[in-house]
């Protein structure tokens, strides 16, 4: 009876879909879907087949002996099998969400040891285990390197990127599938990206109005409950109809955000300021080096010396102005304050933060 009724208003939703007015933005790309996501996969091996450029880690020499012992070689002990076109390397993966046997995705390489570049070299068989142990896919492969570097025998060298890292491309065959909770149960959960109230509720509303009421429900500023068929594939059309659905998301809290290694500020647009007034200048020392040559008349005794000369000059910010920010300043007339006075992305950052310490910016202001 409820696959009935699921097929009823599934039937009625793609009836009123191409009626519904268009908003910001589309549920797919606001939220995702809990137990629907990409699990990461690591591994290690080796790499073969460089030019010279491989490591002399500890490690390494092992790992070579480990699987020379797996086909069936004995290396003497004590030998020193000079492995300069072998590195030890990390191998990285995502797996995506139901990925199934025999699929293949992208691999990183990277290296552990002190390997100059992997350049040319091929990835053996490496098994990528997940964070539970198991193996859930094989990469092998020829990697691609972006970077490369020369040196010569004066010690001179040069580097273009990284060439200690690379890529495979399809470089891993999936070998079995994660478990998800996808088809449990009869409901799903939505994850808001950006936590809000007010888009919660928006998007509860857009459900229950397209599909009927009690359809959805919002558990807090984040997650969302959403009644859905038991069966699979009437649970993927019937997620293809929500996740298309628009809707218009809560505007973000006013916030103020401050690169101090970069000098970047960004400002929201509900970015407000308090009555307050703003001076801001500069105390600029500038000491300066320069030599004078002194040497006696022609026919006087003496001899030819160099005499530094040093010039202050000090700079106290007389040209800065005061200006002054009545109630209820938006974003465009502070930007348009702060260009006219000239300041500088430092002197920006202290007139902010100031501004914050006098209760006077009406913002969050993150420093990252």
């Amino acid at each position: 009876m409820k696959q009935r009724i699921f097929r009823s208003v599934f039937v009625a939703a793609i009836a009123l879909l191409s009626s519904v007015a268009a908003q910001a933005e589309r549920i797919k790309d606001i939220t995702s879907i809990a137990g629907v996501r990409s699990n990461q996969l690591i591994g290690y091996g080796l790499v073969v087949g460089l030019d010279g450029s491989g490591d002399k880690a500890p490690f390494t020499t092992q790992t070579f002996r480990n699987m020379m012992n797996e086909f069936g070689i004995t290396l003497p002990a004590g030998t020193d099998p000079k492995l300069k076109n072998v590195a030890a390397v990390s191998v990285t993966a995502e797996l995506p969400p139901f990925a199934k046997p025999g699929q293949r995705v992208d691999v990183t390489v990277s290296s552990l040891g002190n390997a100059k570049s992997l350049r040319g070299g091929s990835l053996l068989f490496t098994p990528l285990k997940g964070a539970d142990g198991n193996i859930y896919a094989v990469a092998q492969g020829n990697l691609v390197v972006g970077g490369f570097g020369a040196e010569g025998n004066d010690g001179s060298s040069i580097t273009v990127n990284i060439p200690s890292v690379g890529r495979i491309p399809n470089g891993a065959s999936v070998e079995q599938t994660v478990p998800s909770s996808f088809a449990r149960g009869d409901s799903l959960i939505f994850n808001l990206d950006r936590p809000d109230f007010t888009t919660a509720r928006a998007m509860v509303e857009k459900v229950n109005d397209l599909m009927g009421p009690g359809t959805a429900e919002a558990l807090d500023a984040t997650s969302i409950r959403v009644s859905a068929p038991r069966d699979t594939t009437q649970r993927v059309s019937y997620l293809s109809v929500i996740e298309n659905l628009e809707i218009k998301t809560g505007d973000d809290r006013a916030k103020v955000i401050i690169n101090s290694r970069t000098g970047t500020i960004v400002m929201g647009q509900h970015v407000l300021i308090d009555p307050v007034a703003v001076t801001h200048g500069n105390l600029v020392v500038t000491i300066t080096e320069d030599f004078q040559v002194s040497q006696p008349n022609a026919l006087a005794e003496g001899d030819t010396v160099v005499v530094p000369e040093t010039n202050i000059n000090i700079d106290n910010g007389e040209g800065s102005r005061m200006f002054k920010f009545g109630p209820g300043v938006s974003l465009d007339s502070i930007v348009q304050a702060v260009n006219e006075v000239g300041a500088a992305p430092g002197d920006l950052m202290a007139i902010l933060e100031a501004m914050k310490q006098a209760g006077a910016l009406k913002a969050e202001l993150i420093v990252i």
